[in-house]
């Protein structure tokens, strides 16, 4: 075959691209739905399960912060583990092992004759977040790697908006049996799906350079692109003196000022996404009056919204990039709007209304929806050499919201008998996080670290 022959052979190959990126980004969004329906299943299930053991307020807001106690301190080996191991293999073993802890509740009428009920829950909640740990990061490495960057925004909305799916999907489904059949059933089957969604996951996530179904134009057009095309490749290739760098390569990340804003913004968003995980069903039967089963219907209904401005902020994102405006105007401007709208969950305290409550707590997660591009940030800023590790630090101060506000909430609740100061105490973050996306973050490019 001549030159010419061979050249016209290649473009046809490189004409025909596939669309295999989606498919990943597809099984990402259905593990990370499942992931937050495990977290949430005991906001759903806890007045049932409060009324069958008597937990008070406080006791709520301490098993409540469970996962996330261990899942924040998970994360910095979680992140290690993921560079060292790669993102396909942990996150397999990640949903397998969370999916049967979540399981292993359904068992704590049983498992509590042995101890108290109220320690027994809190450590097998502890276990989940510990085994949840990985996952976000992961996300983030997988998208890193699939999507060059004018999709990256996009990509990564669609797998944080999976949070509201789980929400609109599994909210419902939850309360129904809980109402119906008994809470042990929502640990019974959420569990049992997990674990059969770890096998199916190593089925279908491959490195873009490994996987049978992509083509050579789609591996170029995400190379091009900026992806990370070598997943996790890169990982079996480094070598073992790399390990040494890891306190090296945390003491570069925790003194950058753009990382650091960044961080920041991201613990104050989850203030108000550990709201709703927790507290915010709780809101509606204590404060609002509603049945449990009519609360998991209406906490669906903002969670809705939050999707909506979630795929939003990622085609304002992407579009503006496409349109030639920097990465830090295409990032921020989704960011800073929309925490800023989240801010107007405050104004709940002041109506009664039953429709007006369920409408401002929509547009306030349509707002939380449209400034979640914290990862699509991490995507665009994780050094290469340690993007698991930087990916887990950002979760780290993420996730230290998940320990700070179901406390947080318990406490003002338990104090003033009332949730006007919680609504307060949710908005007032959402004004930081805009802050610190605005002054502290500054100029959105990829950082560069230095080895020893």
């Amino acid at each position: 075959m001549n030159s010419s022959s061979t050249y016209s052979a290649t473009q046809d190959k490189l004409g025909q691209r596939s669309r295999t990126r989606f498919l990943i980004l597809a099984m990402v969004f259905i593990v990370t739905t499942v992931n937050y329906a495990d977290r949430a299943t005991l906001s759903i299930t806890g007045p049932a399960m409060r009324q069958e053991f008597g937990f008070s307020d406080l006791q709520m807001g301490y098993m409540f912060s469970a996962f996330s106690w261990a899942y924040v301190l998970a994360q910095i080996p979680g992140g290690w583990l993921l560079d060292r191991f790669g993102a396909r293999r942990m996150y397999a073993a990640s949903i397998f092992a969370w999916s049967f802890f979540t399981l292993l509740q359904s068992t704590l009428g049983t498992v509590a004759l042995f101890g108290s009920v109220a320690s027994v829950l809190f450590i097998m909640r502890f276990c989940v977040g510990l085994s949840e740990s990985p996952a976000f990061p992961a996300n983030a490495k997988v998208v890193a790697a699939w999507f060059p960057k004018t999709e990256r925004g996009i990509a990564t909305a669609m797998f944080n908006s999976a949070q509201y799916c789980a929400a609109v999907v599994f909210t419902p489904l939850m309360a129904w049996m809980v109402h119906a059949i008994g809470w042990h059933h929502v640990y019974i089957w959420l569990g049992s799906f997990g674990i059969l969604l770890s096998a199916a996951w190593l089925m279908v996530v491959k490195s873009p350079i490994r996987h049978p179904k992509i083509s050579e134009a789609e591996l170029a057009h995400i190379r091009d692109g900026g992806g990370v095309v070598e997943m996790d490749e890169a990982v079996t290739k480094t070598d073992k003196g790399t390990k040494g760098q890891t306190w090296n390569y945390v003491k570069q990340l925790l003194s950058n000022r753009m990382l650091l804003g960044v961080y920041l913004g991201q613990y104050c968003l989850s203030v108000m996404t550990y709201f709703f995980l927790t507290w915010f069903p709780v809101y509606l039967v204590q404060a609002r009056g509603m049945s449990i089963l009519k609360a998991g219907f209406v906490a669906s209904l903002p969670a809705i919204c939050g999707f909506i401005g979630g795929i939003l902020g990622g085609l304002i994102s992407d579009t503006m990039v496409k349109k030639g405006y920097s990465l830090t105007a295409a990032r921020k401007t989704p960011i800073v709007a929309g925490l800023l709208l989240s801010s107007s969950i405050v104004i709940c305290n002041y109506v009664d209304v039953e429709w007006m409550i369920i409408a401002l707590m929509a547009l306030a997660f349509f707002g939380k929806g449209v400034g979640a591009l914290g990862w699509a940030v991490m995507s665009d800023t994780a050094p290469f050499q340690a993007m698991g590790l930087a990916g887990s630090i950002f979760n780290l101060f993420g996730n230290i919201a998940g320990i700070v506000t179901p406390i947080a909430i318990g406490y003002i609740v338990y104090e003033t008998k009332s949730f006007n100061g919680a609504l307060i105490f949710v908005g007032a973050n959402a004004f930081v996080a805009a802050f610190s996306y605005l002054v502290i973050v500054g100029k959105i490019d990829r950082l560069k670290l230095k080895d020893e």
